[in-house]
């Protein structure tokens, strides 16, 4: 008989000649594994619907905000909706982006050179496609126009309104170019030129204090932009650093959810005023059920609230010191229904404004 045995290493198991690291192997295979929880549709289904909803608003919100109120319908309302919400959710996405890029440079250790890839420019030449339509509806008398002829370039010219599509256009065409620079951040410059643009048309010289109008339209879209377009491009670096840099994100997510704070309560009291001013105080109420304008006001206003909420149970999440990544379920609801809201604020330039009384 030979007297030769299995060979073991020093780590193995002298029993059966096994090394020890092949036993634990196949008993972890042997082993019955822990039932992995499926993650649920709900949350899924509820962006979905969410966003199915925002794109339905142009289209079926000016008929559904105008039913029974006696208003005229002013004609291409939702043409100009559309275009405008195009215009807001491009200043969103690029403005968030310059935002949250500069809040990510505070976070020790952030990969920045793994950043996802920015949508700045495709959102810069997208608001400046709507912008051109704008101007179209402006160069053809604030009406849709139906064939080339219908335009008349000298009213861009000639009418204060015409001037600031211009600029809207030029501005997008300027941020279009500083996104694909090196310097991206660069873009906030002529995305500031689009937002004044706006509070000014938003607010013509023959209403009462113009100015005051416009200042507090400046302050609540600017932070309503970093707020929205801020948040989407927080949940993109979620997702693109989840396993490289989980605490590098939720780092940014932190920065984020502090700013956002600040951005909510400004957005809030502009909103008040803002309201006050279309709507006198004994007459809110009212306006409220009986107007388009005040419609779509309520509307925005119960999604505000939502959103809200899920912020509040993202922030809550994101404090606990277990699964912090959780705070992206949330965040992905809130970002989908202040998506809605873009589209609701689009549709409160296109219908008629409130009689003051």
């Amino acid at each position: 008989m030979s007297s030769i045995r299995p060979s073991v290493e020093p780590a193995g198991d002298a029993t059966n000649g096994i090394p020890r690291t092949t036993a634990a192997a196949s008993a972890a295979s042997i082993a019955p594994s822990a039932p992995r929880r499926r993650p649920s549709a709900g949350p899924a289904v509820a962006v979905l619907v969410l966003v199915a909803v925002a794109a339905l608003i142009p289209l079926l919100g000016p008929s559904v905000a105008l039913r029974g109120t006696g208003e005229a319908r002013a004609p291409g309302t939702g043409g100009v909706t559309l275009l405008r919400a195009v215009v807001f959710g491009a200043l969103c996405v690029q403005l968030g982006e310059v935002f949250v890029a500069r809040l990510a440079r505070r976070v020790p250790g952030a990969p920045l050179d793994r950043a996802p890839r920015g949508w700045g420019a495709y959102a810069a030449w997208a608001g400046c496609a709507a912008a051109l339509g704008l101007a179209a509806v402006v160069a053809n008398g604030n009406v849709v126009p139906q064939q080339l002829a219908d335009l008349d370039i000298g009213r861009l010219h000639d009418s204060r309104d015409g001037w600031l599509a211009l600029v809207e256009v030029n501005a997008f065409l300027a941020a279009a170019v500083c996104a694909r620079s090196r310097r991206p951040s660069a873009a906030a410059l002529p995305l500031a030129a689009v937002i004044v643009a706006e509070a000014l048309r938003a607010h013509p010289p023959t209403e009462d204090f113009p100015l005051a109008g416009s200042g507090l339209t400046l302050v609540h879209l600017t932070c309503g932009a970093l707020w929205a377009g801020g948040l989407l491009y927080v949940l993109r670096i979620l997702r693109r650093w989840r396993i490289t840099a989980p605490e590098e994100s939720v780092a940014v997510l932190g920065l984020y959810a502090r700013g956002a704070a600040v951005l909510f309560a400004a957005i809030t009291v502009t909103g008040v005023f803002s309201t006050l001013r279309r709507m006198p105080p004994g007459t809110v109420m009212e306006q409220l059920t009986e107007t388009a304008y005040g419609r779509t006001l309520l509307a925005k206003l119960l999604l505000v609230a939502v959103v809200a909420v899920l912020a509040l149970l993202a922030r809550r999440r994101l404090r606990g010191t277990a699964g912090r990544l959780g705070a992206y379920a949330p965040a992905r609801g809130e970002v989908a229904a202040l998506g809605v809201v873009v589209v609701l604020s689009a549709l409160l330039t296109a219908v008629p404004v409130p009689i003051r009384w």
